[in-house]
Order: structure tokens, then sequence, then C-alpha cells
């Protein structure tokens, strides 16, 4: 685990964080953009409080988060002293597949049905007119992770020796702030807190079951070993962003490029994707919703994690995370 490293931090005067002095026990804390930390234990006077207990009474919490940062009071740390941990402790992990539209457009590109010799232009204008009927007419794809496979935005990230095919999705994340069961689109963003950055890894040999292919996919088996979620650095609060549908999401792998796609290409958008998950389950404080990864995974470019891969990702005004890939041992 390292400290996080000297770059601008995040949109906003200042984001939550859960870090730790070194040998010290992980604390609640609000960073500020000048890279100032206060234990919000002390703030507000609970040495029990997490971020995920601050969020259970978000609304509360709040004004009071924005009077820390323009008091003289509270005692202020750099953050160079401290290890950077994942923001939050999710009881619950709602993620989303196949909602890029460029995406899922090269995906059916790519996979073209046996004896379909139409030109790549004619198949591509068939997969943008169902995007286009998919996202006025059907819903989003969203299955559960868990919980156990988050890990920091700075950990190294185990490859186990099972996994044949590790790849990378990048993923703008939103973090619940209020109970969500059953709320409208129109509702929905006044239920998110904040938003953070999640790698959703997945190995791609895993996906489909070989044993038993008329069972589909193995969600837990190729996305929640530990670890495979890094998530941070920081909660960012949602009034700080001006747009979630307008924002950057962009990984690079060893220095290289190989997502960079905005949030406008989206098929569901957050509060679409917040609001269908509310539907049949009842959304938690610090309950995180993943909302899907766009184009440029390893599989379309044929390259996918090996040990001592350096991922980077960054989501506009979200920061940067920055996991190293290790083999497990044998």
């Amino acid at each position: 685990m390292k400290p996080a490293p000297a770059s601008p931090l995040f949109a906003g005067p200042f984001a939550l964080a859960t870090l730790s002095a070194p040998d010290g026990p992980a604390f609640p804390a609000l960073v500020t953009s000048d890279r100032q930390v206060i234990d919000l234990r002390t703030a507000f006077d609970k040495p029990e409080l997490t971020v995920r207990s601050l969020l259970d009474r978000w609304a509360e919490a709040l004004p009071r988060l924005h009077e820390l940062v323009t008091e003289t009071g509270p005692e202020r740390r750099p953050l160079d002293e401290f290890q950077v941990h994942a923001p939050v402790t999710p009881r619950q992990v709602f993620q989303s597949g196949a909602n890029y539209r460029q995406h899922v457009i090269d995906l059916h590109v790519a996979h073209r049905a046996p004896g379909d010799d139409r030109p790549e232009e004619e198949r591509r204008a068939e997969a943008a007119e169902i995007m286009d009927r998919r996202a006025a007419e059907d819903l989003p794809y969203v299955f559960i992770g868990l919980p156990s496979a988050i890990t920091g935005p700075y950990d190294d990230v185990v490859l186990p020796s099972w996994a044949e095919k590790p790849d990378w999705e990048l993923e703008l994340a939103a973090v619940i702030g209020r109970p969500a069961h059953r709320v409208s689109v129109e509702e929905a963003l006044e239920h998110i807190a904040g938003y953070t950055i999640a790698n959703d890894l997945t190995d791609r040999a895993t996906v489909f079951r070989r044993d038993m292919p008329q069972i589909g996919t193995d969600w837990l088996r190729s996305k929640n070993a530990p670890g495979f979620t890094p998530l941070g650095p920081w909660i960012v609060p949602a009034g700080s962003i001006a747009d979630p549908s307008d924002l950057r999401v962009t990984l690079k792998l060893n220095g290289e490029t190989m997502q960079d796609e905005s949030t406008q290409d989206m098929i569901f958008d957050v509060a679409r994707m917040v609001s269908y998950a509310s539907q049949t389950a009842r959304l938690l404080p610090g309950d995180l919703v993943l909302t899907g990864s766009p184009a440029g995974n390893g599989m379309h470019w044929g390259r996918l994690l090996r040990d001592g891969d350096v991922m980077e990702g960054s989501v506009t005004g979200l920061g940067v995370q920055r996991t190293r890939c290790v083999a497990e041992a044998s």
C-alpha cells in the first residue's frame, strides 16, 4: 500500500476518504483540495465513526463537512502522512454490464454470425439501431458484486493462478447517501451522496460456464476474487460534479491509454441505473452502483493483464487510482 501520488486530487473543496497513519487504525477523513486531512472522528466527536456511518446520516453531515473546510479550529495534517484505503465498505455492490454504446457496438460487429458477410459499415449501422432501441425501450443489465472484492486505490492486485484472462473495466461508481427503494428516474440523483472510481476486474475465461453453458454467466468466479475491485481514492460529493453524464473515463496500462471515453456514451445514465436497481432492491447508504465500462478492454486489444502491469485509472473530477498487478504465487 502506497501513499496518494502528488497530483490534482478532485473537483470541489473536499472529498471523503478512509486513511490510516503507519501502523494505525483506518479512520474517516475529510481531505481538502490543498491536500490537508481532518480526522472526522474528532470533528464529529464520534470515536467509532466510519465513512459508511457518516453516509447513514448524510443529509445531516453534509452541511457540517462544508463548515469544516473553512473553520480554523480542526487539526489538519498533510495527506502525505497517511495511507489511502478504499473510501467506503458498502453493504451491497450493484454492477452493470453492456452499458456503453460504442463498446457494445464493437462487440456486436466483432462477433458476427456465421455466414454474415455484410460489410462492417452495414453491421455497425444495424448495431447502432439496436442500441437506440435498447436505450428507448429496454432495461439496464445489473447484477450483484461482493464487498470482499474491494481493495484500495493504490494496493497491488493479485491475479489468481486460475485466472486465465484477467481484464480491466474502469467505471464511474455512484455512492448512495439515502435509502432508495422504488424511486423514479427523476428522484434517483437525490439519493446519491457522491461519486468514486471503480475498476471492475474480470476474468474473461470464467465469465461463461464451460461445464454447463445453458446456465449462462458466472459473475461470482469471474469478478469477485479478493482485490478485483480497486476503489477510490475519494468519494467526491455529488454537488461538486456538475454533470455525471459528461465525465471522461480513462485507463492507462503501463502508460499507454487503453480506455478513453465520455460517460455521455452510456446507454442508461446514472439516474436510470439507480432507479432500475431500486425497483427490486433496497439501496442503502454507502452502497455502490457501478455504471459499466467503456470500449477499450483487454479483449478488444488482445492484451490481458499479467504480472507487473500497472493500471492508472481516472475519471474527471474524481482523482486517479494506480494499481500494480502481481501474479499469485504458485
